[in-house]
Formats: structure tokens, C-alpha cells, sequence
């Protein structure tokens, strides 16, 4: 693995309590490494699309979060007040009750909804399937209604759940959208080797609040 694993990673920092300040650390920080993207709140979306501005850097945020039972209507006024604020990517929670108790065509619907909203102003959309609280079979088709509505990437987790990332997660998912969608591993993944671990299982984004971690001890095995 080269030493780019930060053009991997989206910085996250979706904890109630953050602050402003430690925000525009996050941006920081992500300008000095090149990471993905940074992942925040809604309410520090404008904040951050002003920090990074002609940095290459997105700006990544929530909707739907963390439960994923809000309104299609509600998920979508998220999304269109995100990306007037700046936000180029949209990382939403899917309706896992409805997924759960088998109404896939509310489930489709509903992330068809922020897709298209998405998509008209260029924004790509991650789905959060939150695997941890689904069977196999639930997070294949997940991953199946996402790629029908049109999803840039299927995502493991809201980093709030009962679980984060897992490795056969991240395969299954991959496996099952295939080559041409993007799976974004998230939720525990505090060190190199976790993150490598869950890229060569399929991931092409990592999300983390660890990156710069992650990022320090990949450039000491290069040294090694």
C-alpha cells in the first residue's frame, strides 16, 4: 500500500459536543494531510466549505442522523439546505425500520429522494445501511436498493450504533454492489492496520475522527 492512504480517509467529527474551534482544527488538519474529505455536522457545513475552499478537500455531512427515521421530506429539505451551504457530499441513513420490516419500496423511495436532490447540484450521496443492526440478508438488500436508487456509495455505519465497520462487512457490501459503487467502512477504525485491513476488503473511503493516526503510522512502516 503507497503512502496515500489519506486520499481515503473522510476526517470525521460528528460528536453533539463539538465545538467550533475543534472544527476548524479538523479542517486543519485535513488541509495539512490531504484527506478525503472532512465529515461533520450540518449546523458546521458553512464553516468548513469557507476553511477549505480551493483545497481539494470536500465537505462531507449527515442526513438522517443518526437514526435514520426522519421523513423522505425532511431528509431532502437536509439535503438541498447542506449543499446551499456547500456540503459536495451527503452521507445519509437509511430508514432501517422500514428496512427491517421488509417495506423496501418506502426504503427506495426514500433514498431516491435525497439522490436526486443530490445529484441535480453535482453532490454525490453515501447510504448508511448501519449494518450492525441488520442480518446479512438485510444488508444485501440495502446495498441492493441503494445501487437501484442511484447511490454513489453504500456506508457500514453511523459511528453511533451498536457496532462499526467489520471486514466481512465491508466484503459483503462490496460483493454485492460490485465494482462500479463506492463502500465507505466507518465506525471504530482508530489505526492503520484496521484501515488498510478494511481496503483491502473492498473499502474505497474510510471514515474516521483517527486520521491523522492513521496517517502517522503508516508514514513510520514506510520508514521501517
Amino acid at each position: 500500500m503507497p503512502q496515500e492512504i489519506a486520499r481515503f480517509i473522510d476526517h470525521t467529527l460528528l460528536r453533539p459536543e463539538a465545538t467550533p474551534a475543534e472544527i476548524c482544527n479538523l479542517c486543519d488538519e485535513a488541509r495539512e494531510h490531504h484527506f478525503a474529505a472532512v465529515c461533520v455536522n450540518p449546523t458546521f457545513v458553512e464553516q468548513c466549505a469557507e476553511a477549505l475552499r480551493g483545497t481539494g478537500v470536500r465537505v462531507c455531512t449527515v442526513v438522517g442522523f443518526p437514526l435514520g427515521a426522519h421523513t423522505t421530506a425532511t431528509k431532502v429539505f437536509e439535503t438541498r439546505v447542506a449543499i446551499a451551504d456547500g456540503a459536495t457530499e451527503i452521507d445519509m441513513v437509511v430508514n432501517i425500520g422500514a428496512l427491517k420490516g421488509g417495506q423496501d419500496d418506502l426504503v427506495l423511495r426514500d433514498i431516491r429522494g435525497v439522490v436526486e436532490t443530490a445529484h441535480c447540484e453535482e453532490a454525490i450521496v453515501k447510504v448508511i445501511i448501519e449494518a450492525a443492526l441488520l442480518t446479512d440478508d438485510e444488508k444485501v438488500r440495502a446495498c441492493q436498493l441503494s445501487k437501484e436508487a442511484g447511490a454513489d456509495f453504500v456506508k457500514t455505519s453511523t459511528g453511533f450504533g451498536p457496532g462499526g465497520a467489520t471486514v466481512h462487512d465491508v466484503a459483503l457490501m462490496r460483493h454485492t454492489v460490485g465494482a462500479e459503487m463506492g463502500v465507505k467502512a466507518a465506525g471504530g477504525i482508530r489505526n492503520y492496520e484496521q484501515a488498510l485491513a478494511m481496503i483491502q476488503a473492498g473499502a474505497t473511503r474510510i471514515g474516521a475522527s483517527a486520521g491523522v493516526k492513521i496517517v502517522q503510522e503508516e508514514q513510520e512502516k514506510e520508514k521501517a
